[in-house]
């Protein structure tokens, strides 16, 4: 409701003794019952969502009670003077004597229009592109095109055309690593598309040469792992610290691939990443050129020959998982959510206190979910947009804690509820797991 809400009400409580919130949203639906007729009554407003929430932040010191609440409605100025007037009617709240003095009515929309013009001036600055292509550039990018025409699939996955005839593969994480492989003339790298590695590209490790080509950041090391537990890999690549394959230009790309190490170098280690920078490739390198049946400089180069095409790739051992890795059955929150939103799975997932599985089902429905549930869940994982209706509502419900895929914009954010974008956890899960 609060995303059409116009107004929010604002007023401070205070009480002859000590009161929770429920007996303060108890007297207010108690004590202005029947006081302004049947079509301002707070129960039906509240039924037909022209009236919000009611969110008060109450606390005791020596025997008194102070606080605050706020309502949001959608009535229009005059309907919403006159139920803030009547809130200060209320003379008790529980067995005490309590007085409520509304303090001011906030225009939500003063708060949208400065967005909205915030907004505008952002993309006046930086939403026109008025940059123009030159020569070389424009050539750069027909070649491009060109290449990525040669973008194949391989059993169901992204993949470069010489995947399924040669004798070594590169494993990259996405469809458009692939094609950033393929702009530089490499044909043999395929994607897994996620942690969760496909039995088909599990398979093609066993009876090729692999390297494992992936992004520096954490979620390189975690298909890493999934890859040595399913399949095998010889050699292993990382993209500088922070980046992506998909965002290196010809000199970095190369540059990555020619200081690949063994994979037994790295196995076993947490951050295997930080060992392959680590050693730049000279420690523990790679075979030289005439060792192996293709090497990188010659198998990816675009000036080689189509028979010269690939890399290399490697077999892995069983390694420990890394807490925070997404499992069948995940110990933590942020296992939790790596499961449910790193894997995109457009699911919402409650869990209880103890981090055990309440319910699961598809993200659009949370709502109506968190409403059927009998037990009021902990922490909710939705991978999702987080936006203000079901916000409100796990305020309503006492939830502790969620995790989203991204936020939404807010006009107000509970306080009783901590909220986490999936990419504010990436290197370390929330408090109190």
């Amino acid at each position: 409701m609060e995303d059409t809400s116009k107004y929010l009400i604002h007023a401070d409580v205070t009480a002859d003794g000590v009161v929770e919130r429920s007996d303060v949203v108890g007297a207010i639906f108690g004590q202005t019952e029947g006081l302004l007729g049947d079509e301002l009554d707070l129960r039906d407003l509240r039924q037909s969502q022209k009236v919000g929430r009611i969110d008060v932040e109450i606390s005791s010191t020596a025997g008194q009670s102070y606080g605050h609440l706020t309502i949001a409605t959608s009535l229009d100025k005059v309907e919403t003077a006159t139920l803030a007037a009547a809130l200060e009617t209320i003379t008790r709240i529980g067995p005490c004597r309590a007085d409520l003095e509304t303090t001011d009515i906030e225009d939500v929309r003063a708060a949208k229009r400065k967005e909205v013009v915030d907004r505008a001036k952002e993309l006046l600055e930086t939403g026109f592109d008025d940059s123009v292509m030159s020569t070389e550039e424009i050539l750069a990018e027909v070649r491009q095109h060109v290449r990525v025409e040669d973008v194949t699939e391989y059993e169901g996955f992204p993949a470069g055309p010489r995947v399924p005839d040669s004798d070594a593969v590169i494993v990259v994480e996405g469809r458009s690593d692939v094609l950033t492989l393929l702009k530089y003339g490499i044909k043999n790298a395929i994607a897994v598309e996620g942690t969760n590695v496909p039995d088909a590209v599990a398979d093609l490790t066993r009876s090729r040469t692999v390297t494992a080509f992936l992004d520096g950041d954490r979620g390189g090391d975690l298909i890493l792992e999934e890859l040595s537990q399913v399949g095998e890999i010889d050699y292993v690549a990382f993209a500088p610290a922070g980046s992506s394959v998909e965002e290196l230009d010809h000199h970095e790309l190369f540059a990555a691939l020619r200081n690949k190490v063994p994979y037994d170098a790295v196995a076993g280690l947490n951050t295997p990443r930080e060992a392959v920078a680590a050693t730049d490739g000279s420690t523990t390198p790679a075979p030289p050129v005439g060792e192996e049946s293709t090497s990188p400089e010659t198998a990816s180069h675009p000036d080689s020959s189509d028979e010269d095409e690939g890399d290399a790739s490697a077999t892995v051992e069983d390694e420990p998982e890394p807490e925070s890795a997404p499992t069948d059955d995940p110990e933590t929150i942020y296992g939790h959510a790596a499961a449910v939103v790193r894997e995109g799975t457009d699911r919402v997932r409650f869990l209880d206190a103890d981090g055990d599985v309440l319910e699961e089902g598809d993200a659009p429905e949370a709502e109506t979910l968190l409403d059927e549930l009998e037990t009021t869940p902990s922490t909710i994982v939705l991978d999702d947009i987080l936006g203000q209706q079901l916000l409100d509502r796990m305020a309503d419900h006492d939830v502790d804690r969620v995790v989203a895929r991204s936020l939404g914009q807010f006009v107000k954010r509970p306080t009783d509820v901590r909220i986490y974008a999936i990419d504010e956890i990436a290197e370390r899960p929330p408090d109190s797991q």
